[in-house]
């Protein structure tokens, strides 16, 4: 469903529950006047009216859960109840009960469908043209329309838009659309590209060999849709509270109904049938109707002002009840860029030197890595000099004779010095000898005249909100797991400092979504499973948990759009505040059961006995109602 047919929905629905309210309006204004005329009947055709406007969904749901053999639902109660309502001429009551359901209803669906149904921004990793080789040049086509085999040609900055291997050209792509992690990948000929990636430089030319319905962008989308297909929506609470309530309510009226006359003498079966009817309308659960979406939606309301956006009051309810909480790692528990984490010196070179050096070698290069090198260099020279300035000019550059050996490193000239920055296998390839293997983290070493001068740490940062994982623990969650893209040996760094219980590297999309299956199964019985991510990779995975949480501020508009709370501060501290807000909010919405339920049960049995009016029965209704939407309003603080 488009956005535009949603939103005509809404004001349907919206307009429809208006005129209820309004012929609700009229019949209670006219209504004494005409009961006692000899225009009786067009009271009841008023009320009937504005009845079946706002109830036929519900008295189509209570038929149809009958046929199907789920009648004990909350459409079967408010069908029992209103139709008793106007059999005993409690007219109002009956079609207010209505309106009242209907606008809960609006209320409860208003924002959750919307994200199941968003997939636009995933649909970006498909590029809407592919340059393919034809009749000697390249013309611009659908990627629907290439086929397996042909040749395509992809330009810097362009989205690979098919799966494929490359023929010739290469360079650093970008695949973090896919991934999730900010390292660039070097391609050469003969490596294989996926849809989705970013070419970051050089001219890519490649032969495809999967057509754009199998690529790897949509199999993405697919996995989304699939996801939401498998996820279980959650359930309003009114729906498993009516489970209960409603036969025990609709078995105790026919008892009273029936017994007494079979077993009292003189009893009269039209007397015990109106008691009947009456305790039906009693039972009919106006207080809680009110109350239970107002106190979740007061929690959906008290959390938004707090950064934390709840897609509709099922999942702040869903959310009460988790117990595992899975982690993306790249831009969730970390900055998601690079940065240079420290510099070791080795021979008595000293750090500044080192990096002041390294910068100065990678002035000229493009990659992630040399950027990072550069602004550390940068952010030093600052805080020596105490102002603002560059080291390094993006013009010019005191690094003569620079030579860069794709995935391995630089040579230059700086300073009269020669200079090398690469990794351990460049140096392996040099025959410079170190002491330096195992380090966590992206390693660059230096090397001065050919002598091993250190090496520079660069990772991506844990965020210093990312602690708070551990108190999660005080919320009530049991397991905490984290999912990445990233290597084993970062995944478990990150992991050990933040104390993960689990955790699992190296995955794409589809892996992710495998590997949350199986810890939503092994931990399932102990509660609901949370994923928490911002990419677009993460996407299928955030559909198919029982609550998906995205990072809003930094999040990727799939990311956002998919998930079903949002955490508008992108810190992660917040999870354990939005679990809190949710607990709290289902323990105002039990008290608010309790009492309007206790009421209710004093009554019943007044009601039973003959004792209690039908006027009294509505006015501690409607005071166990007003007395419920004061206590539901608390979760709004």
């Amino acid at each position: 469903m488009s956005d535009h047919e949603e939103s005509f929905q809404l004001r349907r629905e919206l307009l429809v529950a208006a005129a209820g309210g309004m012929l609700l309006l009229l019949g209670v204004i006219l209504g004494p006047r005409l009961h006692a005329s000899a225009w009786s009947w067009t009271e009841y055709a008023i009320y009937g009216a504005a009845y079946i406007l706002v109830g036929w969904k519900v008295l189509a749901g209570a038929a149809r859960g009958i046929v199907r053999g789920r009648i004990f639902d909350e459409n079967f109660l408010m069908t029992v109840a209103t139709l008793g309502a106007f059999a005993i001429h409690q007219l109002s009551e009956a079609v207010a009960v209505m309106l009242f359901f209907k606008v809960g209803e609006i209320l409860q669906d208003v924002s959750v469908d919307r994200s199941r149904r968003s997939i636009s921004a995933l649909r970006a990793l498909r590029p809407d043209f592919a340059r393919v080789r034809r009749n000697g040049g390249f013309v611009e086509t659908k990627p629907e329309e290439v086929a397996i085999d042909e040749q395509i040609l992809v330009r810097p900055g362009e989205r690979v838009p098919l799966d494929g291997t490359v023929i010739s050209g290469g360079g650093f792509v970008d695949t973090s659309a896919l991934t999730g992690e900010p390292v660039p990948r070097r391609v050469v000929a003969g490596g294989e590209l996926l849809a989705g990636y970013i070419a970051a430089e050089g001219t890519i030319e490649m032969r495809v060999t999967r057509t754009a319905g199998d690529s790897s962008a949509a199999r993405i989308v697919q996995l989304v849709q699939g996801a939401s297909r498998a996820k279980a929506r959650a359930e309003k609470f009114i729906t498993r509270f009516a489970r209960v309530y409603t036969p025990v309510v609709v078995i105790g009226a026919a008892l009273i109904a029936f017994l007494p006359p079979l077993l009292i003498p003189g009893a009269s079966l039209s007397v015990w049938v109106s008691r009947a009817l009456t305790m039906l309308v009693i039972s009919c659960p106006c207080a809680l109707v009110i109350s239970i979406p107002l106190g979740y939606f007061a929690g959906v309301g008290g959390a938004s002002r707090n950064g934390i956006l709840v897609k509709g009051a099922a999942y702040l309810d869903a959310l009460a009840g988790i117990r595992t909480v899975v982690f993306d790692k790249t831009g969730t528990l970390t900055q998601g860029r690079f940065h240079v984490l420290s510099v070791q010196s080795r021979n008595g070179v000293p750090a500044g030197e080192i990096l002041r050096y390294a910068a100065l070698a990678e002035s000229h290069s493009n990659h992630p890595i040399a950027a990072s090198i550069r602004e550390a260099e940068t952010e030093g020279a600052v805080a020596r000099a105490g102002a603002a300035g560059s080291v390094v000019a993006s013009d010019a550059s005191p690094a003569d004779g620079f030579r860069e050996v794709g995935g391995q490193g630089v040579f230059a000239t700086v300073e009269g010095h020669s200079v090398m920055v690469g990794n351990d296998r460049l140096l392996h390839e040099q025959g410079i000898s170190h002491d330096t293997c195992c380090v966590e983290g992206t390693v660059a070493h230096v090397v001065l005249d050919k002598r091993y001068a250190g090496y520079l740490v660069i990772g991506d940062e844990v965020r210093p909100e990312a602690k708070a994982v551990a108190g999660l623990r005080g919320q009530g969650v049991s397991h905490v797991a984290m999912l990445t893209g990233d290597g084993e040996e970062t995944a478990r760094a990150t992991a050990a400092e933040l104390g993960i219980d689990e955790f699992h590297a190296d995955l794409l999309p589809a892996q992710k979504v495998e590997m949350l299956e199986g810890i939503m199964r092994e931990k399932g019985a102990k509660g609901g499973t949370a994923f928490v991510g911002d990419g677009i990779n993460d996407a299928p995975v955030l559909a198919r948990a029982d609550v998906g949480i995205a990072m809003g501020a930094s999040g990727s508009d799939a990311a956002v759009e998919t998930a079903d709370v949002v955490l508008m501060s992108d810190s992660p501290a917040k999870l354990g505040e939005a679990i809190a807000r949710a607990r709290r909010t289902r323990a105002i919405v039990m008290q608010n059961i309790v009492f309007a339920i206790g009421v209710k049960a004093v009554f019943l049995g007044l009601g039973a006995f003959g004792v209690a009016t039908m006027w009294e029965a509505v006015i501690a209704d409607m005071g166990v109602a007003l007395a419920a939407i004061l206590n539901a309003t608390r979760a709004m603080r």
